[in-house]
């Protein structure tokens, strides 16, 4: 969502997170650590927030860490949710009929999952290690319903 609201302000940087997106790639850690850590920075993320893909590579999770650590927050929460591809494919193909999303192709997809492979997974991985105590796996191949129910149980536990 945030980089959404960044593309309708049509400016330069929307210009570079358009071609990014459409092309199926990443948004590069430096403008996207300067994006995400300004909407953090504003007064409806002083209660919380939930970051839902960010961090994607190792640079953005050392960003993000130093960000915390710097800013005094701190961390509650990883959920890692792992999903079959083909359950992927079709739940992109999906949204992009619904919501005619011309960044949701299959070539567009396939460009995602092989860039999840081979810079977002060794986030996950690190997060385990690092934050074992604060790490979920969570299935994604379920309905949302039952994702949900997960995610609000892992919670009402963790808080109590």
């Amino acid at each position: 969502d945030i980089l959404r609201d960044q593309l309708r302000k049509n400016n330069d940087l929307s210009l570079k997170l358009k071609q990014s997106m459409d092309s199926g790639q990443l948004v590069s850690d430096n403008i996207l650590n300067q994006i995400i850590s300004s909407r953090l920075k504003e007064k409806d993320c002083s209660e919380g927030f939930v970051l839902d893909g960010y961090p994607r590579t190792m640079s953005q999770a050392i960003f993000i860490n130093n960000y915390i650590n710097e800013n005094n927050l701190i961390l509650n929460f990883i959920f890692d949710f792992y999903i079959e591809e083909k359950t992927i494919i079709q739940r992109i193909n999906n949204r992009a009929i619904i919501e005619n999303r011309a960044d949701d192709s299959e070539i567009t997809i396939k460009t995602r999952i092989l860039k999840y492979n081979q810079e977002t997974k060794p986030v996950s991985d690190y997060y385990k290690k690092e934050y074992n105590s604060l790490y979920y796996s969570i299935n994604g191949n379920q309905e949302i319903v039952k994702l949900n129910a997960e995610i609000l149980n892992i919670l009402e536990k963790t808080l109590i």
